[in-house]
């Protein structure tokens, strides 16, 4: 592993900045109030839309040094955004390995941030340039895309973020990511993986932060709202829609 913890430097942060977003998001104001460990090779942040989980994993790209819009690792930093107010206060506990690799060269750095919104637009333009891969993305799927990525990037130990990767993904293909992610965190990689899915939630060993109004808390794969959501709803759809379709024929 290479981050242990997650933290907001709370100094750097105004007394109104605190009534403002992101800090107004439950998530991140637990996590400025005690931080957050990392316990596992393989994390996954779970949650409502504005739950909070897409900006943490951002942050920790930034606080890293990985860029924003996605990348590999010791790419030299190319936003010209300044960062977010989230990253640029978040600081990262580093284990010994993390340190190591911080400290060394450009060349040294492992790892990649791969950022749904921006991956495939972002994928066309480094396709065939030097560390990255061969392929031309303009003549695959975005989720034949999101496989060559995958597959080409996330191969040796460093860091890798991913935020709501599922997002091109089929099922099966989801099943060769959580293949990916088992074998890539035996090698002695991290990955920290935002999602909607309960497919990519449910890797083996995997550590699950479920975040929300409460802040956040630990959860087993069989607890999270995610799972018990799309359990019910595959197994009587019309349980489901009834609310919905019913609610929108009164508009």
């Amino acid at each position: 592993m290479f981050v242990s913890s997650v933290s907001v430097e709370r100094d750097l942060v105004s007394e109104s900045g605190w009534e403002q977003w992101p800090f107004t998001v439950p998530c991140v104001t637990a996590i400025a109030r005690g931080g957050l460990d990392l316990t596992r090779p393989v994390t996954f942040l779970v949650g409502e839309n504005g739950s909070g989980k897409s900006t943490l994993v951002e942050a920790i790209a930034e606080a890293y040094g990985l860029d924003a819009r996605g990348g590999r690792a010791g790419r030299k930093y190319g936003n010209n955004r300044e960062k977010t107010p989230l990253g640029t206060v978040l600081r990262l506990g580093l284990t010994r390995e993390g340190a190591k690799m911080r400290a060394g060269s450009r060349s040294r750095q492992k790892g990649y941030f791969l950022r749904a919104e921006t991956a495939f637009g972002f994928a066309e333009v480094v396709s065939g340039m030097s560390g990255y891969w061969e392929e031309s993305l303009a003549e695959r799927s975005h989720g034949e895309g999101f496989l060559v990525i995958f597959e080409s990037m996330f191969r040796e130990p460093g860091l890798y973020l991913m935020d709501e990767p599922e997002a091109a993904l089929s099922f099966s293909s989801c099943l060769r990511l959580v293949t990916l992610m088992h074998q890539l965190a035996e090698t002695g990689a991290q990955i920290i993986c935002a999602t909607h899915s309960p497919v990519l939630a449910s890797a083996p060993g995997a550590d699950i932060i479920e975040v929300g109004e409460y802040g956040y808390r630990r959860a087993e794969w069989g607890e999270l709202d995610l799972t018990d959501h799309w359990r019910r709803y595959l197994a009587n759809p019309d349980s489901y829609l009834r609310h919905f379709l019913g609610a929108a024929g009164a508009l």
